[in-house]
């Protein structure tokens, strides 16, 4: 370049060669050569001392120094600056030699012409300047590694370390270098690196990872970076890797990742509960809104957003409840109770409330937070278990009458079927009295046994029935003597199940509800009779208390009538309770219908409105089988002198009894309890055909008593009687093998007709 200026240090001792020299750098064109000669090495370091050269022209045989050693000490001296050997000495080792360790150019003298020397220098100047130039950038990025985490380093073929800056945490430089990461770190994690850095080796293809690096009992974590290393030839020799250690930035991001998910599973919760949770600012606007409120609510949140709670939650005006728990809430901080609302589409469904003040870290009210809990169908339950305690209650009560009463009225019916027998030549009048004794004696019978139905359920004759036909039957009935003005509707499918049934009383319960439909509709109106086949699931079992899952025939009686007032739909059932004129109703009807169908194991559900009329739906368990029929009643016929043992602690009972058996060619021995009963048996074993065993008795019960009889004789034949017997006591009964029971009061036919299966059946 034109007026470039080399500053050069010529060490020379011979004035001829300095001469010489000095020409050929005057005719070299386009540079400006600085040249300062001297004849010593130590002149030439006392230079390099003060001064700073471009080029270093050096003679190895000087006064003070003679070859190898001129070199070595000038080296050590000029530190960065380039030196350019110029000796007589033709030695092609020596300049080798001079090159590798460190000498820019070897020239000799008298080959040597201005433009080479030019040259020579000004290569050595420039390479000086690119060494330099690297090591400056060597050293930046020496700066630069030591302070940041990123650990460098280079592997052979062999993933043997040839090079390391910033080693792993826990290593140093010395460790690492020659060995394989299998020598370092655990197994797993040297086998997946070595997979990494092979892929590379074999594609040359680079590749970032994030791996994991166990050095002690601490795990680290690294985004790694490995790079193919090639040669001149652009062979792959090895890798070039950087690794950025990122623990901290994973830890904080796993941290935030889990503050998150947190956040996230919070307001999924909130959607998962079957609550409606609802905040709502001081001025009643909604500002949340979850699923649970939308599914019970109807609203979904963005129409609930902003929208005033009271007008989005109440049809009409909200009742005072909702005006005490504001009050509450703002004064107390918290308010519970149940409020009934109002869905979007009108449903009205009663809710467990909790309302809570949320407040601001000032602690001043900022919000209202409610959770509302559906609790209509639990109340439901818990009004269909308190009806259920309820009548139980009024069953107890009546069971107990109904034994007082069965006791006093089988004498009084017996009597009257007795009295025509002894005296036949009674005038009319007289025959008509006992018949209305008769008449009013089965009717009192009738009536106890409408409240044994409903105390306990009483067993009658069960046979497998068809109530298709039952209700075709009570439909034609109907059609006879209900008024025109009442249209009989029936709709029974052909296949409908067949029930376990006294098939009497259940004609009992169709013909009950029927008349109260028909009274119902004193104008006229629609009578519906509907069978239909049911199959109860878990969640129907599980809204109603008295429906257990399985097969079910329901039977519906509906009307068109005045309909039943809420007020009094849950006392229907209730013995004695009717809306009915004195006179018109004895209030037993729907208790017995109640009684009986729970004898059968099923249950009753009603539906009214009032003006709309009312439903009735009887469910019934279904069982498989084909229909039986009852066989029909038979005469009795005399005895022919059997000793029967009347076993009863009603004196009443004991003497009916005795003349009724007397009258028809019976004996009869009477005792008063279990104990004397058990003491005339022993007495008389051989002769007695059958007993007649209360279960009721004082001292010692019917039951107990029939188990020592069974002792004595294990072949006894006994008859069972009672006007209230309890389950238990039905069980035990029937576990001692006492299959006959008599339901007190029993008329003088059913004890014959009895007496006469019980005596002629054959031992088993």
């Amino acid at each position: 370049m034109a007026g470039e200026i080399i500053k050069v240090l010529l060490v020379e001792d011979n004035p001829g060669d300095v001469f010489l020299l000095q020409e050929f750098l005057k005719d070299v064109t386009r540079v400006v050569v600085e040249l300062t000669p001297v004849e010593r090495l130590s002149e030439a370091l006392i230079y390099l001392g003060k001064k700073s050269f471009d080029v270093i022209l050096l003679d190895l045989s000087l006064p003070d120094s003679q070859g190898w050693e001129t070199y070595v000490s000038t080296h050590r001296h000029a530190k960065i600056t380039p030196i350019i050997v110029l000796t007589g000495i033709d030695d092609e080792t020596l300049a080798i030699r001079a090159m590798q360790e460190g000498a820019q150019d070897y020239l000799v003298k008298g080959q040597v012409t201005g433009d080479l020397l030019v040259r020579s220098m000004r290569y050595a100047i420039e390479r000086q300047r690119v060494e330099e130039a690297l090591r400056q950038s060597e050293e930046r990025f020496r700066v630069a590694l030591k302070n940041s985490p990123i650990f460098v380093y280079n592997q052979d073929r062999e993933l043997r370390y040839t090079w390391v800056y910033n080693p792993f945490s826990g290593l140093t430089v010395e460790q690492m270098l020659g060995k394989k990461d299998l020598d370092l770190i655990p197994l797993a994690n040297a086998l997946h690196l070595n997979s990494i850095k092979h892929d590379v080796l074999t594609t040359g293809i680079g590749v970032r990872k994030e791996v994991a690096i166990t050095i002690g009992k601490e795990t680290r974590y690294y985004d790694l970076t490995v790079e193919p290393l090639r040669n001149e030839s652009q062979e792959v020799v090895g890798i070039t890797c950087a690794s950025i250690d990122i623990s901290e930035r994973l830890a904080a991001l796993y941290e935030r990742k889990l503050a998150e998910e947190k956040i996230r599973e919070q307001a999924a919760l909130l959607d998962i509960t079957t609550d409606a949770i609802c905040v709502r600012d001081l001025e009643n606007r909604i500002l949340f809104w979850n699923k649970g409120a939308e599914n019970l609510y109807g609203w979904q949140a963005q129409e609930a957003w902003n929208q005033d709670a009271t007008e989005l939650l109440y049809d009409e005006e909200p009742p005072a409840e909702v005006e005490t728990a504001l009050l509450n809430v703002i004064s107390k901080g918290k308010w519970q109770g149940e409020l009934t609302i109002s869905t979007k589409h009108g449903k009205q469904i009663l809710v467990a409330s909790r309302w809570i003040l949320v407040c601001d870290e000032q602690g001043h009210p900022k919000s209202i937070l409610t959770v509302d809990t559906d609790i209509t169908e639990k109340k439901q339950l818990e009004a269909q278990l308190f009806r259920t305690q309820r009548l139980e209650s009024i069953g107890t009560l009546a069971s107990g009458i109904a034994h007082d009463l069965n006791n006093i009225l089988t004498p009084i019916l017996a009597g009257a079927q007795l009295l025509p027998l002894k005296f036949p030549d009674a005038d009319e009048r007289t025959r008509h009295l006992l018949e209305i004794l008769e008449v009013n004696a089965r009717r009192g019978s009738d009536l106890v046994k409408q409240v044994l139905s409903f105390a306990r359920g009483v067993e009658g004759k069960r046979i497998t029935l068809q109530l298709r036909h039952l209700i075709v039957e009570v439909s034609k009935i109907l059609k006879e003597t209900f008024p025109k003005s009442i249209d009989i509707n029936t709709d029974v499918p052909q296949e409908l199940w067949t029930v376990s049934a006294d098939s009497t009383q259940l004609h009992q319960v169709l013909m009950n509800l029927c008349v109260n439909a028909r009274d119902a509709m004193p104008h006229g109106g629609v009578l519906s009779i509907t069978g239909e086949n049911l199959l109860i699931d878990e969640n129907y079992a599980r809204m109603n208390l008295e429906a257990k899952t399985g097969p079910y025939i329901v039977i519906t009686v509906s009307d068109t009538g005045v309909g039943i007032p809420g007020e009094i739909l849950d006392r229907i059932f209730e013995p004695f309770f009717t809306t009915k004129e004195v006179g018109q109703g004895t209030g037993l009807g729907l208790s017995t219908i109640l009684g009986i169908i729970k004898s059968h194991g099923g249950f009753v559900n009603v539906y009214s409105e009032v003006g709309k009329g009312t439903r009735f739906k009887v469910y019934l368990p279904a069982e498989g089988g084909m229909e039986t029929v009852s066989p029909e009643e038979l005469t009795p016929m005399r005895g022919d002198g059997e000793l029967i043992l009347v076993v009863d602690d009603e004196p009443a009972i004991q003497d009916v009894t005795k003349a009724s058996l007397e009258t028809y060619n019976y004996k009869t021995l009477i005792a008063s309890d279990g104990i004397e009963a058990i003491a005339l048996y022993a007495k008389h074993t051989k002769n007695i055909s059958v007993v007649l065993m209360d279960m009721m008795l004082p001292a010692l019960d019917g039951l107990t008593a029939i188990r020592t009889l069974q002792k004595i004789n294990p072949d006894v034949k006994i008859i069972a009687t009672s006007g209230l017997m309890s389950s238990n006591k039905l069980g035990g009964m029937a576990d001692t093998g006492v299959s006959t029971f008599l339901s007190k009061p029993y008329t003088v036919n059913e004890l014959l007709l009895t007496l006469q299966k019980i005596i002629r059946a054959k031992p088993e």
